[in-house]
């Protein structure tokens, strides 16, 4: 399938460009797994939806002699815990209990519930420290050790809608994914800023971040951040630069992490705007410094850019008014470059357009 491509860089570029350029997937990975009730529109939307599962949920303390697996009364696998009662399991809590009592899960799945809650009563470990149970209703989310530090959902969504203000996701992928994702394991977020382009050595880059968590495990908590140039339909990064990883495992310091992702967010708008502005202050420069006072003197200049005199010569006369700034020619060749049928015609126009542009720099 062909990519489509939304957010292009807005300048042209040399293949020895000193910028060194990556491909990013993650969100790519995300857009094919995840299933429609997993997809968020807005931060808004995927806030509301983490809030409401935190203040629905409770984390339950018990030693192991504390916890019996047993049948459920409609036939499935489930764990009781204590005085609070008979709580349900779902694949991931019941793959962590398995791991507790180190048995195999998909022998464990194969077995009747009554045989398989027999097998982990013998198996699971026994000792005074408490194991800490995450429900929400009737159901058990997940199961962890005293080693285990939470970081739930909804604050670190609430960290971006303070810190992350001009960002937002991409346009839907090719199946509707929106790059907005919180399901039964984990939490993932692509955003972006539509509006902030700037310049990178001669190049139009704008930016964007990955930001990810699991309130149940299954996961670190981490954001990647980057300068991209486009994303396609199948949520690809494309010939991103500046990429910085920072991730951090659920411990007891796990809470340190929203700083450190605040930090990052705060770090990338600083750098957007410092890169905006120059590249505005680029912008008008172009817009008011002129190549020549006449067609002639102006096709003469843009020879020495390696023109050719017909090129050049069409360049002049789509100039309106006769004033011959840096930008109206630029936007001629970018246009006369537009209409190129070869590709190499385009491809050399547009680098020549850049040569000009350069000139404002």
């Amino acid at each position: 399938m062909q990519n489509t491509f939304w957010f292009l860089n807005t300048r042209s570029h040399t293949e020895d460009t000193a910028v060194t350029k990556q491909n990013l997937t993650r969100a790519s990975g995300e857009l094919f797994r995840r299933a429609p009730d997993e997809r968020f529109p807005t931060l808004d939307a995927l806030l509301a939806h983490c809030r409401r599962e935190k203040d629905e949920s409770e984390d339950r303390w018990h030693p192991p002699r504390g916890l019996a697996p047993e049948p459920t009364p409609d036939g499935r696998l489930g764990l009781k815990a204590g005085a609070d009662g008979l709580f349900a399991l779902n694949d991931w809590s019941f793959g962590q209990l398995c791991g507790l009592a180190r048995v195999s899960k998909e022998t464990v799945n194969r077995l009747a519930p009554v045989t398989a809650a027999q097998v982990l009563r013998e198996t699971l470990p026994g000792g005074n420290k408490p194991l800490q149970l995450l429900t929400r209703g009737e159901g058990v989310r997940s199961v962890h050790g005293t080693a285990y530090t939470r970081l739930h959902n909804a604050d670190l969504v609430g960290t971006l809608k303070d810190y992350a203000t001009d960002f937002t996701p991409p346009q839907a992928g090719f199946n509707g994914a929106t790059g907005l994702y919180c399901g039964e394991q984990d939490l993932f977020a692509f955003l972006i800023d539509p509006a902030g382009w700037a310049e990178i050595e001669g190049e139009a880059f704008a930016p964007g971040f990955f930001v990810w968590n699991s309130e149940v495990g299954k996961r670190s908590v981490g954001i990647q951040t980057f300068w991209f140039q486009a994303v396609c339909a199948n949520h690809i990064v494309w010939d991103a630069v500046e990429v910085i990883d920072f991730s951090r495992k659920h411990t007891a310091s796990v809470g340190d992490a929203l700083g450190e992702i605040r930090r990052h967010v705060e770090q990338l708008v600083r750098k957007r705007d410092e890169r905006r502005d120059g590249f505005l202050r680029v912008i008008r420069k172009a817009m008011e410094q002129t190549l020549g006072e006449d067609a002639e003197a102006v096709m003469k200049e843009l020879a020495k850019h390696g023109l050719a005199r017909g090129i050049a010569k069409q360049a002049v006369e789509m100039v309106a008014g006769g004033r011959f700034t840096i930008f109206a020619l630029v936007d001629a060749l970018t246009r006369l470059a537009q209409k190129a049928e070869n590709a190499g015609d385009r491809t050399a126009l547009d680098v020549q357009a850049a040569a000009v542009f350069a000139l404002a720099a």
